[in-house]
């Protein structure tokens, strides 16, 4: 199996290079994977950052805890939609002018969060923030598209979900500590200085990925023709509806673990923080088993041993008792599962449209807000034991997205 990657205005043909000449390379496909990984986590990093000082930020605007979740849910709502907007764009006037121009939106959305004096006011400096960062996260995988094929697609969007999950998992104690010292109008500070940096980053070392023979033309009917073509190929929307159904697994975790490991089991805000760091490993040691198990097995192969490993954590969720240990040790088991699943899944579903890779990156990351929005409801509505409701939701979640991906017929060739 051949895993090159392509750089503009230069034919790398790795497979067919002594290995001196491969490990040459190295260096340079690192670079181009901690870029892509860290436009990637710019939007979970900007959401997680903030809620340690929710309390702060409540005394300060003159709001609730409970009414401060509108910065929540506006952020999702604005960054789920603005994707289908950005994808389309993207493939028809190329990534590098939407990543700037998102980052430059960004910048200005948390430059009205930090001089918010209203909720109102943080509420729209969080829509325009969502609205820029939606456009490198969306990017970031079609980029990938653009510069990878087969296994080494695989390792590339491995790398951006381990970012994508150690923003979550890290920025919590991040924004406890910016908070103490310097206030929580310095979080949006800190994010939009680490956007600029990978703004500029992004402009010296980066060109254009998207050829111009590739591009399309945009019209509302062709953008409308586009998704409606990905929606009904299987190809994409079996591996695509799969990883987002594990996402939306995941964002459950997130958002019911508080209740699970303080309320259930007595740990307090730090030991939460340290647990949800944690995480960010376990993730990351799976994040380097996929590429490897791709090349072995085949990346549709690889996938289901993901889905069957987390699939069987959330059974063990439901059916085991109620305990510190079992919980963290079932938790490591779906982590373990997720970390497999969701690079492998995305690469099935992205592999075989290049030409449309934005509106692909873009339908696939609406797919997986909706599906994490419908996780974190059902997880609030249900009522009894959370740890009970967890292992529901994830059983539900996971069997829906191993049978979704089974019955997917064929994968596409990886080369």
């Amino acid at each position: 199996m051949k895993t090159s990657h392509r750089l503009p205005g230069r034919s790398r043909h790795a497979g067919l290079q002594p290995a001196s000449a491969a490990r040459a390379q190295d260096p340079l496909s690192r670079e181009l994977l901690l870029l892509l990984a860290g436009l990637a986590a710019l939007g979970a990093l900007a959401t997680n950052i903030i809620l340690p000082a929710f309390p702060a930020i409540g005394a300060d605007v003159g709001a609730s805890v409970a009414q401060l979740g509108a910065t929540l849910g506006s952020f999702f709502l604005a960054f789920a939609l603005g994707q289908l907007v950005v994808g389309p764009l993207s493939d028809r006037f190329g990534r590098r002018p939407l990543v700037l121009a998102g980052v430059l939106v960004f910048v200005a959305g948390s430059a009205l969060c930090a001089a918010a004096a209203t909720l109102p006011q943080l509420v729209c400096g969080r829509v325009i923030q969502a609205l820029g960062v939606c456009a490198t996260a969306v990017l970031s995988r079609a980029i990938a598209r653009d510069l990878f094929d087969g296994a080494a697609l695989a390792r590339a969007l491995s790398l951006i979900m381990v970012a994508m999950a150690a923003a979550p998992g890290f920025s919590p104690l991040l924004g406890t500590a910016i908070t103490r010292w310097l206030g929580w109008r310095a979080t949006f500070a800190l994010v939009a200085l680490l956007a600029l940096l990978l703004a500029v980053h992004y402009l010296l070392r980066l060109g254009e990925t998207h050829a111009a023979d590739r591009r399309g033309a945009l019209s509302f009917a062709a953008t409308a023709r586009t998704y409606r073509q990905l929606l009904r190929d299987r190809r994409f929307i079996a591996p695509a509806l799969s990883a987002s159904l594990v996402i939306g697994a995941l964002y459950a975790f997130f958002a019911m673990a508080p209740a699970i490991l303080m309320a259930g089991f007595g740990f307090s805000p730090l030991e939460l923080g340290c647990l949800f760091a944690a995480t960010v490993f376990v993730v990351f040691g799976a994040g380097l088993m996929a590429p490897r198990l791709a090349q072995r097995w085949g990346l549709a192969r690889a996938a289901r041993a993901g889905l069957a490993l987390a699939l069987a954590s959330g059974i063990a969720l439901l059916a085991g008792p109620a305990q510190a240990g079992f919980f963290c040790a079932a938790l490591t088991g779906f982590l373990l599962g997720m970390g497999l699943v969701n690079p492998l899944a995305t690469a099935c579903a992205l592999q075989p449209f290049g030409a449309q890779a934005g509106a692909a990156s873009a339908l696939l990351g609406f797919l997986q807000m909706g599906c994490a929005a419908a996780a974190v409801f059902l997880g609030a509505a249900l009522d009894g034991s959370a740890q009970a409701a967890l292992g529901l939701i994830l059983c539900t979640s996971l069997t829906l997205a191993l049978g979704i991906f089974v019955l997917r017929g064929p994968a596409p060739a990886a080369h």
